[in-house]
């Protein structure tokens, strides 16, 4: 199996010892992504929201640098610190897929990294 790293400058880097994607046998894994921006160490100063939105812009950053887009992810996983946030989230989420979802689970975790209000991870076929 030849596996490649997936990078981009246009996703925050990797604050621990981890890759932003790896590509192995046709799927591109994509790391959780918290709302850094990208260049930055800081979280995002705002609402779930504006937390998730650019959560989803570092993702299809990841995404653009494999040449892939969200119509070619098949599994998400939402963490989220808080089960009330799930409506705000969704909608965001939402705005990213235009049809043939995902399959998905979303879980509420006790904590994530940086004080983050939300985290996702993906899987795409390549």
């Amino acid at each position: 199996m030849e596996k490649k790293v997936i990078y981009t400058q246009g996703a925050p880097e990797a604050i621990g010892p981890y890759s932003q994607g790896i590509q192995a046998s046709g799927l591109v894994f994509l790391s959780g992504q918290i709302a850094l921006r990208p260049g930055s160490t800081e979280l995002v100063n705002g609402s779930v929201t504006e937390e998730t939105e650019q959560v989803m812009q570092n993702l299809q950053a990841v995404l653009s640098a494999a040449g892939l887009n969200f119509s070619d992810v098949i599994k998400t996983t939402i963490f989220l610190g808080d089960m009330d946030a799930f409506a705000a989230v969704n909608e965001v989420y939402g705005k990213y897929f235009k049809d043939s979802f995902p399959a998905r689970e979303t879980v509420a975790v006790k904590g994530l990294p940086r004080g983050a209000r939300v985290e996702i991870s993906m899987i795409a076929a390549s």
